[in-house]
């Protein structure tokens, strides 16, 4: 029985030409019917995928037709059946985002690769840093602050400075933005298991915002952040090629 394959694809031309060109040589599928969906794209399209699909049992497989495509296998047109029943499957949880804004509303999203706070105003932000309902730190005063998943380890965390997970490694990265004051904290681990929350001081004289891939939300004044294991996004890479390699590989270079 031959796969059943769905294709979505960004809007970008490049991408959008190999969805028709695989399209017709392999057929297309409804993606609640497929047994994988291969998403035509950069990282960001391969994110908005996830999540868009998280609900369905098909595992996604990522071709690049955008800029890094970290999480995203070499594009070819050539053997795709054939590469898609020897691919590897990796599990990735996401987190789950609270978010508190002044007026006392919540706003909730999910993060593949991290959750951000940034300040939104000229000056630094004052944020108090909860774990598990401790107090680990009074004040840090900063641009910002985010938690990272492995598999988002080698994205904004890394450029702030962060570390590189294992992708079995099941903790998460706590890191600073710009650290003012302590000006020499570089952030912590913590178990996947923890919970963090963050409080921002002063939130009208120095306005914060946050964000969970992308989704933004402005003048927060306090979010929580915890992995969500209830939910397991499946992602295909070509064998030898899998997160853990790429992870690995992106500190040698």
């Amino acid at each position: 029985m031959s796969l059943r394959i769905a294709f979505a694809a960004s809007s970008a031309p490049i991408a959008q030409s190999a969805k028709a060109g695989l399209t017709r040589r392999y057929g297309d599928h409804n993606e609640d019917g497929a047994d994988v969906i291969v998403a035509l794209g950069g990282d960001g399209f391969m994110l908005d995928t996830l999540h868009r699909t998280q609900n369905l049992p098909a595992p996604v497989y990522g071709m690049n037709r955008g800029t890094v495509g970290f999480l995203m296998n070499e594009y070819s047109d050539h053997g795709l059946p054939e590469r898609l029943e020897q691919a590897e499957q990796e599990v990735i949880n996401p987190l789950s985002m609270k978010a508190t804004t002044q007026d006392g509303g919540e706003q909730r999203a999910l993060a593949i690769n991290e959750v951000s706070l940034l300040r939104a105003g000229p000056q630094a932000a004052r944020l108090r840093i909860i774990v598990d309902g401790k107090v680990r730190m009074s004040e840090l005063v900063c641009d910002g602050a985010l938690v990272s998943t492995p598999a988002g380890s080698t994205a904004y965390n890394y450029s702030a400075h962060g570390p590189i997970l294992p992708i079995g490694s099941d903790v998460l990265a706590l890191t600073a933005v710009a650290a003012f004051r302590p000006r020499r904290w570089r952030g912590a681990l913590l178990p996947k298991t923890a919970e963090v929350t963050f409080e921002v001081m002063e939130a009208q004289k120095r306005p914060v915002m946050a964000e969970a891939d992308g989704r933004a939300v402005r003048d927060v004044v306090r979010v929580d952040i915890r992995s969500e294991p209830s939910i397991a996004h499946k992602v295909l890479f070509d064998p030898g090629h899998g997160l853990e390699e790429r992870l690995i590989r992106e500190q040698f270079v």
